[in-house]
């Protein structure tokens, strides 16, 4: 079937595989920041919901001890009460309407912090420009889970331009002219026989499926998640090592029911000891958990590894999604919730 072009096109109604195809070009999307006088950092938080705050997770799965300072992740209405005129914060809503996002901002300007909004419009985009904050500005009309390279490239000028971080765009842009060298392999046009993400998705249809990877691919194993679940409808868990082995892995002692398939995101880069992890947990775990999936990350910095994995991960998600027989682009029942709450 995922050979048959004219039985994607019936299903890719909204362009999906080329919205993904183009992602490395994100990273070379410039945002226009003014000239502004910033006062000390000493902690970063971005408040952000869903894809809207993937950017930040990959920009600290990335960057690691590189950053000078704490970069804070707040997926939620209420801001750490530390918060003040030495924290910047980065209000990311893609739609600039994101209920949780726009009480933080709120928050965060009467806490004095120093402020930058980064979304494509709505009411954030108002509320900056009304307020002079600091507007890092992305091109609309995609899905956020689809649009996260425009904010990592976003926020990596701004980390630039606050003189938290040195080289970041440089390295981004090379590491998107780096991945589309890659990706054809993953197109629609590729057969299954020789396409590592149809192959993936023939191998997923009909399960739940859950998704472990090393610190290495943290993000990328997160957003495999989201991914299978918003673009396939399918359920979907993950979660990573080394604090699977002190938790989860005593769940898979009793045989599981056969409707569940693993995938295991493997890096280089991880140190020897989670490569090891993966290896005795699947022994020791054999005949009671699914043999998993195991893919390899491709590439020679952490970087490249995991541009690879996050879009192998869109591409095998799509191609689940056409299998179920679904557009990979609407989430219908994420906007009734919306509707519902007012």
């Amino acid at each position: 079937m995922l050979d048959n072009l004219d039985t994607i096109a019936k299903y890719d109604n909204h362009n999906a595989l080329g919205v993904i195809a183009g992602q490395p070009e994100q990273l070379k999307h410039a945002c226009e920041l003014p000239k502004r006088e910033w006062g000390e950092v000493r902690q970063v938080v971005l408040a952000g919901m869903g894809g809207s705050a993937l950017a930040a997770q990959f920009l600290s799965n990335w960057l690691g001890s590189r950053l000078p300072v704490p970069l804070i992740i707040v997926r939620d209405y209420d801001l750490p009460e530390y918060i003040g005129p030495e924290t910047l914060v980065i209000a990311s809503s893609y739609s600039g309407n994101t209920e949780e996002t726009r009480a933080a901002l709120a928050e965060a300007r009467k806490r004095g912090a120093q402020i930058a909004v980064l979304t494509s419009g709505g009411q954030m985009e108002e509320q900056a420009e009304a307020h002079d904050l600091e507007l890092l500005e992305t091109p609309s009309g995609l899905q956020p889970r689809l649009a996260v390279l425009y904010s990592v490239r976003a926020i990596a000028q701004l980390l630039e331009a606050v003189g938290l971080a040195e080289h970041l765009v440089v390295e981004l842009e090379s590491g998107a002219d780096w991945m589309m060298e890659q990706l054809p392999v993953w197109l629609a046009d590729s057969p299954t026989s020789g396409n590592l993400a149809k192959q993936i998705a023939e191998r997923l249809l009909g399960f739940t499926v859950i998704i472990y990877g090393g610190p290495a691919l943290a993000m990328p194993t997160m957003k495999w998640k989201i991914d299978i679940n918003e673009n396939a409808k399918n359920l979907a868990f993950f979660n990573v090592l080394p604090e699977f082995d002190h938790n989860e892995f005593i769940g898979w002692a009793n045989p599981v029911d056969k409707a569940v398939r693993v995938v295991e995101l493997q890096s280089s880069l991880d140190r020897p000891r989670i490569n090891q992890r993966f290896e005795l947990s699947n022994r020791l775990l054999s005949g009671s958990m699914p043999e998993p999936i195991i893919v390899e990350a491709q590439g020679t910095t952490r970087l490249q590894q995991m541009l690879w994995t996050i879009i192998l991960g869109d591409f095998v998600s799509a191609y689940l999604a056409f299998l179920n027989g679904i557009d990979p682009t609407p989430v219908d029942l994420v906007e009734k919730l919306k509707k519902e709450l007012g």
